[in-house]
Protein backbone atom coordinates (compact mmCIF):
# COMPACT_ATOMS: atom_id res chain seq x y z
CA UNK A 1 0.00 0.00 0.00
CA UNK A 2 2.84 2.35 0.77
CA UNK A 3 4.31 2.03 -2.74
CA UNK A 4 1.02 2.33 -3.99
CA UNK A 5 1.06 5.62 -2.69
CA UNK A 6 4.11 6.72 -3.38
CA UNK A 7 4.15 5.99 -6.52
CA UNK A 8 0.90 8.28 -7.07
CA UNK A 9 2.55 11.03 -5.21
CA UNK A 10 5.75 10.99 -7.12
CA UNK A 11 3.31 10.85 -10.52
CA UNK A 12 1.48 13.88 -9.46
CA UNK A 13 4.70 15.70 -8.61
CA UNK A 14 6.03 14.31 -11.98
CA UNK A 15 2.94 15.83 -13.54
CA UNK A 16 3.05 19.34 -12.06
CA UNK A 17 7.05 19.68 -12.45
CA UNK A 18 6.25 19.05 -16.45
CA UNK A 19 3.47 21.83 -16.75
CA UNK A 20 4.08 24.67 -18.77
CA UNK A 21 3.85 28.38 -17.07
CA UNK A 22 2.55 31.42 -18.88
CA UNK A 23 4.97 33.98 -20.54
CA UNK A 24 5.64 37.06 -17.62
CA UNK A 25 3.74 40.06 -17.97
CA UNK A 26 5.69 42.99 -18.73
CA UNK A 27 5.05 44.18 -15.60
CA UNK A 28 5.96 41.22 -13.77
CA UNK A 29 9.02 41.44 -16.07
CA UNK A 30 10.39 44.50 -14.99
CA UNK A 31 8.99 43.89 -11.23
CA UNK A 32 11.47 40.84 -11.63
CA UNK A 33 14.42 43.09 -13.38
CA UNK A 34 14.14 45.47 -10.19
CA UNK A 35 14.96 42.58 -7.49
CA UNK A 36 17.63 41.58 -9.68
CA UNK A 37 19.28 44.70 -9.67
CA UNK A 38 18.46 45.46 -5.89
CA UNK A 39 20.07 42.01 -5.23
CA UNK A 40 22.97 42.94 -7.29
CA UNK A 41 23.90 46.07 -5.73
CA UNK A 42 23.22 44.44 -2.02
CA UNK A 43 26.01 42.18 -3.16
CA UNK A 44 28.33 45.09 -3.94
CA UNK A 45 27.29 47.07 -1.01
CA UNK A 46 28.20 43.97 0.95
CA UNK A 47 31.68 43.21 -1.06
CA UNK A 48 32.19 46.78 0.04
CA UNK A 49 31.39 46.59 4.08
CA UNK A 50 33.35 42.84 4.28
CA UNK A 51 36.72 44.85 2.62
CA UNK A 52 35.87 48.08 5.08
CA UNK A 53 35.93 44.80 8.14
CA UNK A 54 38.63 42.94 6.41
CA UNK A 55 40.85 46.25 6.45
CA UNK A 56 39.87 47.34 9.86
CA UNK A 57 41.31 43.87 11.06
CA UNK A 58 44.04 43.83 8.84
CA UNK A 59 44.79 47.25 10.84
CA UNK A 60 44.43 46.19 14.27
CA UNK A 61 47.48 43.07 13.55
CA UNK A 62 49.98 45.09 10.80
CA UNK A 63 53.42 44.39 11.73
CA UNK A 64 55.42 48.22 11.55
CA UNK A 65 57.02 48.34 8.30
CA UNK A 66 54.43 46.73 6.13
CA UNK A 67 52.14 47.83 3.94
CA UNK A 68 49.08 49.50 4.30
CA UNK A 69 45.31 47.12 3.27
CA UNK A 70 44.20 47.86 -0.21
CA UNK A 71 41.51 50.36 -0.89
CA UNK A 72 37.90 49.67 -0.80
CA UNK A 73 35.86 51.22 -3.82
CA UNK A 74 32.92 52.26 -2.51
CA UNK A 75 29.89 51.46 -4.91
CA UNK A 76 28.12 54.01 -6.86
CA UNK A 77 24.41 54.95 -5.75
CA UNK A 78 22.04 52.20 -6.54
CA UNK A 79 20.09 53.21 -10.38
CA UNK A 80 17.05 51.60 -11.41
CA UNK A 81 17.23 49.97 -14.49
CA UNK A 82 15.32 51.33 -17.10
CA UNK A 83 12.48 50.16 -18.80
CA UNK A 84 12.30 49.63 -22.44
CA UNK A 85 10.26 51.79 -24.57
CA UNK A 86 7.08 50.15 -26.25
CA UNK A 87 7.70 49.40 -29.73
CA UNK A 88 5.20 52.29 -32.09
CA UNK A 89 3.41 50.33 -34.66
Amino acid sequence: MKKIIAFTLCAFTAASVMAALPPLTPEAQEAAALAKAKAAYGDRVGAFQLCQAQNRVADRFKVAGTAAPAACVAPPPFVAPVAAAPAAK
